[in-house]
């Protein structure tokens, strides 16, 4: 499922499919599903924890790492799609409503410094 020829509802049916499969319902609720992002956002973190900074194209180029990187991506974006399938949230119209909200916040010229809230 390359991303130049998947949608967001492909990645959201896959999800729920997964889940309905295992009967995973019951376990899916928002607050568990919310701590299952940070957690796997955690072991994400993981595999930069205590490295130097790096860009990506050094990081890319450690296959095996990039195999776990890949891994937890994963894990965060699958937590992700099924708490928005349980909150039935667009997650297209959700990015772009923040989007517009962070340039308004932080213009084009002004990278790095957030304007005071009002």
């Amino acid at each position: 499922m390359p991303d130049d020829m998947t949608t967001v509802a492909d990645m959201k049916r896959a999800v729920a499919r997964f889940v309905a499969d295992r009967s995973w319902q019951q376990h899916h609720q928002p607050k568990h599903l919310a701590g299952s992002i940070l957690i796997e956002a955690a072991e994400l973190m993981e595999h930069f924890q205590w490295d130097p900074v790096e860009t990506g194209v050094q990081v890319a180029q450690d296959a095996k790492r990039m195999q776990g990187i890949r891994e937890e991506i994963a894990d965060v974006l699958a937590y992700t799609l099924s708490l928005a399938n349980v909150l039935d949230i667009d997650l297209a119209d959700a990015l772009e409503a923040k989007m517009l909200r962070n340039a308004q916040k932080y213009p084009v010229g002004h990278a790095g410094v957030a304007r005071p809230k009002a």
